[in-house]
């Protein structure tokens, strides 16, 4: 069924959209980069623990982040639908919602924070380091849940230059807060890893405040004290449609990614140091992938809430293109510039020789997960948000974490045999996703996406005029 816009409602354009989360996505990055630089110069040893709290804390923020997709979604296609109000409703019901679990979330990591480490099998000599990054990072975690649904919002709505200003700031405050901690500037106490952490949550701090007003002032949305109350059913359950399905896809994936940290774990200090610097330089790659999956989800949801679907369908095969090009483009470079890469983290020759091989890996390894982020992205744009995690799980954990144990730990490959796995599951999962988005296989669910959009509208707020 060949389907057309039914309103007027301008669609951004991509590239409106996707500079901006490229520059925030960057400096996000740029500021955990800064940490691992900066904390190199404590020790190997310091990185590695950071690493691997760091991987703990992901898993709460993936929590908070499947409200912010189901919520972003939900209100790309209100206002691809010309409803306004309907927007607004849903954006006040994932404030409070991402509320309460995140102060759920700084509660249970800051309780049992050491309890969770020894879960990953941190050894006992990193623990000194991990554990009050851990209370201090973990604590917090509820400015981060805000942080999360605030920008979600404010990106679904167009504003993605606010979020990228806000970031901006949040990442010079963080970078000379570390400084000045760290390093003892102007006579201050050298605090190690205490330090960055206080730094990194007190910018933290500073993001949320600057979120909030610019919520208030550009949408007119403010935080008070019911709205962690007024959280109708309806509302949630669909943000929760698109958003729980998301979790489990990016839980299974950090699920799968800690157990095979505990194997890299058994390999030694070395080994997980190994792993943070690779996986920081290959981060910066990944960034062209996550920008233009989430300006496509964005363009995409919009279009689907216009009934445009056909350009829905073109949008998307255009993105992957233009994300090909760019990941393989990155991974060249930086193929060819590996060692020195490694080399800002660490002057041990073996830290950086394997480093080196890991990321010269891992140019088959980015250009399969561009698939998978791009893909999945407008695939959830669509409603179509089930298939993803359930190819996924198999995936992952038929292909990925048994594979790692075989080449890694198993036949003795190390490192490598664990990059090797981890290509295999992002060209397969990567390939099946793209052939469910050529196939159409994601139109029904389009369809009932914006029947229910519509349905809303009519309940909200009084029909516009269709042309």
């Amino acid at each position: 069924m060949n389907h057309q816009p039914t309103n007027s409602t301008k669609t951004p354009t991509l590239l409106s959209i996707a500079w901006p989360i490229f520059v925030e996505q960057s400096l996000r990055i740029l500021i955990g980069t800064v940490d691992t630089f900066m904390v190199a110069h404590v020790s190997d040893g310091a990185v590695a623990a950071l690493g691997v709290s760091h991987r703990l804390i992901m898993l709460a923020i993936i929590c908070f982040n499947f409200i912010g997709i189901g919520t972003s979604v939900v209100i790309t296609h209100h206002l691809g639908a010309g409803d306004q109000k309907g927007a607004e409703k849903i954006a006040s019901t994932a404030l409070g919602v991402n509320l309460w679990m995140g102060l759920l979330a700084s509660a249970v990591i800051f309780a049992f924070n050491e309890q969770l480490l020894r879960l990953m099998q941190l050894p006992e000599e990193l623990m000194a380091y991990a554990l009050p990054f851990m209370a201090l990072m973990g604590g917090t975690l509820f400015l981060e849940s805000i942080n999360i649904s605030i920008g979600a919002i404010l990106r679904a709505h167009g504003n993605t230059r606010d979020v990228m200003f806000v970031t901006v700031g949040q990442n010079i405050i963080n970078v000379v807060g570390v400084s000045l901690v760290l390093f003892g500037w102007f006579g201050l106490p050298k605090l190690g890893v205490e330090g960055v952490a206080a730094a990194s949550v007190f910018s933290r701090l500073v993001a949320t405040a600057a979120l909030l007003i610019l919520l208030s002032r550009r949408l007119g949305i403010r935080m008070h004290w019911r709205t962690p109350f007024d959280l109708p059913m309806d509302r949630i359950r669909r943000i929760l449609h698109i958003g729980l399905p998301a979790a489990g896809e990016h839980m299974t994936y950090w699920l799968a990614l800690l157990t095979v940290t505990g194997f890299i774990g058994h390999m030694g200090a070395k080994s997980l140091s190994i792993m943070a610097y690779t996986q920081t330089v290959q981060s910066l790659v990944i960034l062209f992938s996550l920008s233009l999956g989430l300006g496509t989800e964005i363009v995409v949801g919009r279009l689907i809430g216009a009934g445009d679907f056909e350009g829905a369908y073109r949008q998307l095969l255009s993105s992957v293109k233009l994300s090909l090009m760019l990941a393989a483009g990155g991974m060249v470079i930086i193929a060819l510039v590996a060692p020195h890469l490694i080399g800002l983290f660490s002057s041990d020759p073996e830290i950086v020789a394997g480093g080196t091989l890991l990321l010269r890996i891992a140019f088959a390894l980015e250009i399969g997960r561009v698939f998978n982020i791009v893909v999945i992205n407008s695939l959830r744009a669509t409603g179509d948000a089930r298939f993803p995690v359930q190819i996924g799980a198999a995936c992952m954990w038929l292909l990925w974490v048994p594979n790692s144990w075989l080449l890694g730990v198993y036949l003795g490959w190390g490192l490598v045999g664990i990059w090797i796995a981890m290509t295999l599951d992002e060209w397969l999962r990567g390939v099946i996703m793209y052939r469910r988005w050529k196939t159409r296989k994601w139109l029904p669910f389009a369809e009932r996406s914006r029947a229910a959009v519509l349905a809303h509208k009519d309940t909200n707020v009084p029909m516009v005029h269709e042309t």
